[in-house]
């Protein structure tokens, strides 16, 4: 089976740079597809997800800093690696792409090994950031496996004994202690309730040291 190629997306209205662009990325061995504008490129987002945009500063109908503003204001599109391409040099143009998020900048005329180097160079960038958000989504999980296990534990023990003497006690027909075992399934079951709406509601979660390097929600 064929290794997997890193998608890129390139937004540029000019049709020639356009095609010199899609061929050089395709021949270095990058999935591409194109957009002729950034409200074109932001219709593309919603079904090709690429690591890295390829944008031109200057387009009709949305140029590439209002693109590159939609995409690093969306939580689902912000780690995509955004490079402009402008033929402006002067830095107070750098200093406002960098104002709303772009990563790199090329200027124009691009040096082809010049262009394959930053773009690979995005692509790693991506990886690394998508890596670091898998480890966290890995943590917070076992946070969260770590708090209900530890707050859930004591009222299903409680539980678990309660029934276990209801059911031995109804068998003895020993029905004068059976009061107290429902008392402690109440509290049990209530206790249980206010856990899970704790965790419904939680709001700034702080977190605590659990066991063996392990970390769980406060929630109380």
């Amino acid at each position: 089976m064929s290794e997997k190629k890193d998608k890129i997306l390139i937004v540029e209205d000019e049709k020639d740079t356009r095609f010199i662009l899609e061929k050089l990325l395709t021949k270095n061995d990058f999935e591409v597809v194109t957009a002729n504008n950034g409200l074109e490129a932001l219709e593309v987002l919603k079904t090709f997800s690429p690591k890295v945009i390829l944008a031109d500063w200057t387009m009709p109908v949305m140029d590439g800093l209002k693109l590159c503003n939609q995409v690093k204001s969306d939580p689902k599109l912000k780690i995509i690696y955004f490079i402009i391409l402008t033929a402006r040099t002067s830095l107070r143009d750098r200093i406002t792409g960098l104002d709303v998020g772009a990563d790199d900048f090329l200027i124009k005329p691009i040096e082809n090994q010049e262009l394959i180097a930053r773009i690979k160079s995005g692509v790693r960038i991506y990886d690394l950031q998508s890596e670091l958000k898998s480890i966290e989504h890995t943590k917070a999980l076992v946070e969260i496996a770590c708090t209900i296990g530890h707050n859930f534990n004591n009222p299903l023990s409680s539980l678990t004994m309660a029934l276990q003497n209801l059911k031995q006690e109804i068998a003895e027909k020993k029905i004068d202690k059976i009061e107290e075992d429902f008392e402690i399934i109440d509290k049990s079951i209530e206790k249980i309730k206010q856990l899970i709406k704790q965790l419904t509601n939680l709001e700034n979660p702080q977190v605590i040291d659990y066991a063996d390097d392990s970390k769980m929600i406060k929630l109380d």
